[in-house]
């Protein structure tokens, strides 16, 4: 796992400084602590910071092809690298590292940009063309791993794999695009379809971008896409067995590497799913990880401990507290961008915990995206149905009414929040969506922007491009479309990036064998039965390791990772809370009504509302605009 930047003259090939590159890699170096390469020529500039996992002594990078024709940076693994490799050799190609970089450079010289379909893994390069002269970007299937381009005033495009190495650039402006607060106010991260700064981009989950020196910057191709058109079908018995076969083969090859290997364990079905079986395939302990909370409501350490113990691996856990606030500023430079989903303080500290024994450790993240496991995808489904039966315009007229005068009674019992349901039914299919995966509805942001930030936004929406992805999906059903979303946009803006930064903060690799793309391919090919039935998710998924793990692990309620902020919030941390509507940097931006928001925090601290996520996106904000020193 590595850091990568570059500069790249898409006009004239107007010699490009090493120094430079050298500090956009330099601001990278938390990514790859083992080593830093740098290479130039006219027009183009690599650079490279690599963490050691495959061949330890070799796979220097900016590495040049064995025919001399191209020179890659590379941030990821290739999982089928040794099979890729076999394949390459038995046509001519010549190798002399062991490790999976050099194997790139060489399906390149034979299939071009198709080699991308045969690349197995989580990955995000750019290769240089030396006879052709142009400059291939790429991106894995899912986005596991990120790649930021700029262009610039002196007609170069810079990328780095994370937002920091492009503000090492002297040329590139820090000026905040207001679309992107919006989004983020609406989501709690900024989406790949954006970025927080003007004139920065995100290359897409699944796409590439190939640039020549004599042409304008070009825009993104798609080369993969997850379809939901498809149904297999097959027995229980059937699909139950090739899904066993595909989770064991996705959990295998990515337990190759040449340095200390473990894995997360929260206790849910999907990272003891991934630690069965990784005990199944090893003849040593695994080495698990775990955090607690110290709110016993929230802390799910004991299901962990219980897993653990049942695999014999070797486990470790520790305790996230209110105490840990004190490290917002440090989360926050992580991510450059406001990021507010509070889970990452927890995953900070379990890839610091995992660090301390281990150089790569598995997660269960992705298959909640792919079987229909959240609870929000089952409402969905139950709702679609109200929607087939009743018009739209009915719906709207009741439901509508309903919804908005029905107060948001947070602290009454679940099934007695009943606003939402309302809302969400008066509203589309996708709409409703939209509503169920969001943080700040847009009645709300409504009421928390100033004047002249409303005027700046104008018509813009963030749930539009969410809702216009829905309906363009690949897919027959409301459920469908729901789970093509959810991995589509949710997946890599804020899972897969929470997991991405937290664990290269502390030069850590996460793996993610249940994204892998087989794997992925397969759940959106399964018949809603094997989904979801009645109110549970993961139905084939729970049934298959119902032969390694109990009933008590496979279908207790889902709690994901929660962290107590809105705890913590209006407890030790209430000071806090009060305190972010006079912050400094929020309240020079103008974008925000103050009193809103102190009556909001007042609204939280007295119980009279749950306001906890919407606070800490405040905070979130607050620090990631003070950290890149924006006026």
């Amino acid at each position: 796992m590595c850091g990568i930047a570059g500069i790249f003259h898409c006009g004239t090939p107007k010699p490009v400084e090493a120094s430079r590159v050298e500090r956009m890699c330099d601001a990278l170096m938390h990514r790859g602590p083992d080593g830093a390469g740098v290479w130039t020529a006219p027009g183009v500039g690599l650079g490279h910071r690599r963490l050691s996992i495959i061949d330890l002594e070799g796979s220097s990078q900016p590495m040049v092809s064995a025919d001399g024709r191209s020179v890659i940076v590379f941030n990821g693994e290739i999982y089928n690298f040794r099979e890729l490799r076999r394949e390459l050799m038995s046509s001519g190609s010549e190798f002399r590292t062991d490790g999976d970089t050099e194997v790139i450079l060489a399906a390149w010289g034979r299939w071009g940009p198709d080699c991308l379909s045969r690349l197995d893994g989580m990955f995000a390069f750019a290769l240089y063309d030396l006879k052709d002269r142009t400059l291939f970007l790429a991106r894995d299937r899912l986005g596991v791993k990120p790649l930021f381009t700029a262009s610039l005033s002196d007609g170069s495009v810079a990328f780095a794999s994370e937002l920091k190495g492009l503000l090492a650039h002297p040329l590139l402006r820090r000026e905040i695009d207001p679309m992107a607060v919006e989004d983020y106010l609406a989501w709690g991260y900024v989406p790949d379809h954006r970025s927080f700064l003007k004139g920065v981009e995100k290359l897409p989950a699944g796409h590439y971008r190939l640039l020549r020196h004599d042409r304008e910057p070009s825009l993104p191709v798609k080369w993969w896409d997850i379809s939901f058109v498809d149904r297999r079908k097959g027995t229980e018995a059937d699909l139950s067995a090739e899904l066993l076969h595909l989770m064991r083969q996705s959990v295998t090859s990515r337990t190759v590497a040449d340095v200390p290997l473990g894995a997360f364990l929260s206790g849910g079905v999907d990272s003891s799913s991934v630690v069965a079986l990784m005990a199944e395939a090893s003849a040593q302990p695994v080495r698990t990880c775990s955090i607690g909370f110290d709110v016993a409501a929230l802390d799910e350490s004991s299901y962990a401990a219980k897993v653990a113990n049942l695999f014999g691996a070797e486990h470790r856990s520790r305790i996230v507290g209110a105490d840990d606030f004190r490290e917002i500023d440090r989360l926050a430079k992580m991510f450059d961008e406001p990021f507010a989903d509070a889970s990452a303080l927890p995953t900070w500290r379990v890839c610091e915990l995992a660090r301390e024994t281990v150089t790569v450790a598995l997660s269960g993240d992705g298959a909640d995206e792919a079987f229909a496991g959240y609870r929000r995808q089952v409402f969905q489904a139950r709702e679609d149905l109200v929607r087939r039966i009743l018009p739209g315009p009915l719906r709207q007229g009741v439901f509508g009414r309903l919804g908005a005068a029905y107060p948001k009674a947070d602290w009454l019992p679940r099934p007695l929040r009943a606003k939402t349901t309302l809302l969400s039914l008066a509203d589309s299919g996708e709409g409703a969506y939209a509503r169920a995966v969001g943080i700040t509805p847009p009645e709300l942001r409504q009421q928390l922007y100033s004047p002249d930030f409303l005027a700046m936004r104008g018509d813009y929406r963030a749930e539009t491009p969410f809702i216009e992805m829905m309906r363009g999906a690949p897919a027959r059903s409301g459920l469908d479309r729901a789970q093509y979303a959810d991995l589509k946009f949710w997946l890599p803006g804020d899972i897969l990036t929470k997991v991405d930064r937290t664990s290269m903060a502390v030069g850590l690799e996460a793996r993610e064998p249940l994204l892998d793309h087989r794997l992925i391919e397969f759940a959106a090919s399964l018949p809603h039965r094997m989904r979801l039935r009645g109110m549970q998710g993961k139905w084939l998924v729970k049934r298959t390791m119902r032969r390694y793990l109990p009933d008590d692990i496979l279908y207790r309620p889902k709690q994901g990772f929660v962290t107590p902020v809105s705890a913590w919030l209006r407890g030790p941390l209430a000071d806090h809370a009060r305190a972010i509507a006079t912050g400094p940097s929020l309240h020079r931006t103008g974008w925000f009504d103050g009193r809103r928001i102190s009556q909001i925090a007042e609204d939280h601290i007295a119980g009279r509302s749950d306001h906890g996520r919407l606070l800490w996106q405040f905070v979130m904000l607050d620090s990631a605009i003070r950290n890149m020193n924006i006026s």
